[in-house]
């Protein structure tokens, strides 16, 4: 299943808004670069101990590399429930203002201006993220950090499914870190 909207400059159409929903897929070319190092060890050993050692040798780690790069891919989900970031939800009563992060306010919010209190949903692959401050006394984590490749339309995805309260844009954060 592939997850890329229609509108994205390159890959054509407009991102979701309503039901969003996104999986954090590797890119093709790491998926490439995997493979030719599994395939690499497999004529390491095909050529000095023959064919199936070869081939056992490339299918192996070639499975184990699937098996990562599958169960590294997040979904991210705007659902009845809340926000779903991976395994975690954050539930529509404990969210707070929602700000899309681009550039440098995500790679601050990823490095010297990250919380370490605060819930992360990072992929090295994927630099845009959504800040969503949680306001619940009860949760240690005073906001979410949220990779996606469309943070504008999964933060007005967020605002849509709760009635538009407390959206902010980049830069306009309390804090100053976003």
């Amino acid at each position: 299943m592939t997850d890329i909207p229609d509108g994205v400059p390159g890959q054509g159409g407009s991102p979701p808004l309503a039901g969003y929903t996104e999986r954090l897929w590797a890119p093709v070319w790491l998926w490439v670069v995997a493979s030719v190092v599994a395939g690499t060890l497999g004529l390491a050993f095909w050529v000095p101990v023959g064919p199936v050692a070869g081939l056992v040798a490339w299918m192996v780690p070639e499975a184990m590399i699937v098996w990562v790069l599958v169960t590294a891919a997040a979904t991210v989900k705007v659902g009845a429930d809340g926000l779903q970031a991976g395994r975690a939800v954050l539930p529509w009563a404990a969210m707070g203002d929602v700000g899309a992060l681009d550039g440098a306010a995500a790679g601050a919010l990823r490095g010297r201006d990250a919380d370490p209190r605060a819930y992360l949903l990072l992929r090295p692959w994927v630099q845009p993220a959504v800040r969503v401050d949680v306001d619940d006394p009860g949760d240690p984590a005073p906001y979410w950090y949220v990779s996606t490749r469309w943070p504008a339309a999964l933060a007005a995805a967020i605002e849509a499914a709760r009635g538009g309260r407390g959206a902010i844009a980049d830069g306009d954060h309390p804090d100053g870190a976003v």
